[in-house]
């Protein structure tokens, strides 16, 4: 999530899975606590399970990703990225998350273009869509020195970050540059959720849990490269699962 409109060049204000041979066909973990059923859950096909071999560290260390099955890990230090080892203009993606401390934050981002990338020598995220991962503890955290938090949710925002545009879906934020989901579906920190992301000529919509709530169009960049987000805080990523389309 971005808390500053330049966090893309600065450090954090606040201190995907290892299936690398897995097959299209594969089906998702399914376990007691699996986030409610999605419409979309990446076992339709043309689908392919994305693990460690299909990202490349950008900015984070070495063991800031551990991959492990089909579950990646983030301790959250630094703050930075990993991106997909191929860009993409026209995909479909599904990924469950969940935050291991209250108040954590993280993202995807989606059409990250490389010129923004090759400028992260130092901890900052780039460029692009961000898909918003905040924990529901955010807020109140975030309220506790006399800030307001009327900016953001912690439902599944998407907005763009730095110079990227993009024409956000009703309700907007009062800036009027992110998209603010239209239920509260997300779950607490420990509990798992689901996204279905789907991304298509410049448009970008999110489902939270199984519904559609947000997104945005006429989005610049329009293609480029999937990131995952480390911002402070241990989170956890399963059953990343990605259908690229014409």
């Amino acid at each position: 999530m971005t808390l500053d409109r330049r966090r893309f060049q600065l450090l954090s204000l606040t201190a995907l899975a290892g299936a690398s041979t897995a097959t299209a066909s594969s089906s998702p973990v399914q376990a007691a606590d699996s986030p409610p059923k999605a419409a979309v859950d990446g076992s339709e096909p043309g689908f392919k399970a994305l693990g460690e071999s299909d990202f490349v560290n950008v900015n984070c260390k070495d063991d800031t990703w551990q991959w492990k099955k089909d579950m990646v890990h983030c301790t959250g230090n630094p703050v930075g990225v990993i991106r997909s080892v191929k860009p993409y203009t026209n995909l479909e993606m599904v990924c469950e998350w969940r935050h291991l401390r209250d108040a954590g934050n993280s993202g995807i981002f989606i059409w990250s273009p490389i010129e923004s990338l090759d400028r992260l020598e130092g901890p900052g995220l780039p460029e692009g869509i961000e898909v918003q991962v905040l924990d529901l503890g955010y807020k109140t955290a975030y309220e506790k020195d006399g800030r307001k938090a009327n900016w953001f949710t912690c439902h599944g925002d998407v907005f763009p970050v730095g110079g990227s545009t993009m024409k956000p879906f009703p309700p907007a934020a009062p800036n009027g540059r992110r998209s603010f989901p239209t239920e509260n579906r997300s779950r607490g920190v420990g509990e798992w959720n689901h996204y279905y992301i789907r991304a298509i000529n410049g448009e970008v919509r999110l489902w939270v849990n199984g519904k559609e709530v947000s997104g945005g169009a006429e989005c610049n960049p329009r293609t480029g490269y999937l990131c995952l987000e480390s911002e402070g805080s241990p989170v956890e990523f399963r059953n990343l699962r990605l259908r690229e389309l014409p």
